[in-house]
């Protein structure tokens, strides 16, 4: 929530971006936002777990609750977008230019951060398995919050709904580029093993 104050209701009004289209977030909007799309779902995932395990043991929720409920996340996640895209089809058609205007800028962030994290975590002696984790999570963005957020702010109709949908149609093939990036530094540091891997 402050970031989202930040960035949106501060930020942009002091750059002179938000000129015309009168955009003032609290913070206390934001929040209200964030908990019902973040903290509903935590909260559910405590109590459950807690619940569940205490009534049919920690075995019995690992190997058969959690496999059941596991999907349920990547279900609602597609229908999400499924939904956005359903809607926010018509603009992609309509308006490619400002696909590309948000697509590049993207694009060049999930590139920039996924090589930066790697090259300091290979610095700070990770294992290749460690820094491509940790740069997999630096570069990746939660699109389905922004969507989420977008749409409880500002409408599903907006623009601002429009610019995270095109999120995950950019995420998805850059990150399985970067997926056969990591697997070539795999084979290049197997040949040479760091100090810290020598050393597990």
């Amino acid at each position: 929530a402050p970031y989202i104050y930040l960035f949106i209701t501060l930020l942009l009004n002091f750059l002179g971006i938000a000129q015309g289209l009168n955009i003032h977030i609290s913070m206390a909007e934001s929040a209200r936002t964030v908990l019902i799309y973040l903290g509903i779902p935590f909260g559910a995932g405590v109590v459950s777990r807690y619940a569940l395990i205490k009534a049919y043991g920690r075995a019995w929720f690992e190997s058969i609750y959690i496999p059941r409920v596991g999907p349920v996340t990547l279900v609602a996640l597609l229908f999400t977008i499924f939904v956005m895209f359903s809607l926010k089809g018509g603009y992609i058609v309509r308006l490619p230019l400002d696909v590309v205007r948000i697509a590049v800028p993207l694009t060049v962030y999930f590139i920039v951060m996924w090589f930066a994290t790697y090259w300091f975590s290979r610095r700070l002696r990770s294992t290749h398995a460690e820094a491509a984790a940790v740069s997999f999570t630096a570069a990746s963005n939660d699109f389905e919050l922004a969507i989420a957020v977008a749409v409880a702010i500002f409408g599903i109709n907006s623009m601002q709904a429009f610019a995270t949908v095109i999120g995950p149609l950019i995420e998805v093939p850059v990150m399985l580029l970067l997926v056969n990036v990591a697997r070539g530094f795999r084979k290049k540091a197997e040949l040479v093993p760091t100090s810290g891997s020598q050393g597990r």
